[in-house]
């Protein structure tokens, strides 16, 4: 494996805040009890894991859903992904692309589905 971009927990961050910025606010006003968070590393055995997101979709949320309910997760994991890009801009890229597919899945579409839109 070739050297892991160098980019602090900040830097990444920011990143993570920037492709967030780019989602239309059209769609993220329609995001509901959701959070993302950005940590190191993947659980235990998912090592290639760059994004991931723990809850209910929105579409398949019923009417009491939200009686307390925690919010939804979304994490993206920073060590895989700068192992897996050569530049700076590789990350950016890739953490724009990551974030659009975890978003994806709060909204209720599937790996599947982003594969024959393009977001794999």
């Amino acid at each position: 494996m070739d050297r892991m971009v160098d980019m602090s927990p900040t830097e990444f961050e920011d990143a993570v805040r920037d492709a967030l910025d780019e989602i239309p606010d059209e769609l993220a006003a329609m995001m509901d009890n959701v959070v993302v968070l950005v940590e190191d590393a993947p659980p235990e055995g998912e090592v290639e894991l760059l994004g991931l997101y723990e809850g209910t979709p929105l579409t398949e949320r019923g009417e009491f859903w939200a009686a307390g309910s925690l919010p939804d997760r979304i994490t993206i994991f920073r060590l895989p992904t700068l192992a897996v890009c050569d530049t700076r801009e590789d990350v950016v890229e890739e953490v724009a692309v990551t974030v659009v597919h975890e978003i994806a899945h709060h909204f209720g579409i599937d790996d599947e589905r982003l594969h024959e839109l393009g977001w794999d």
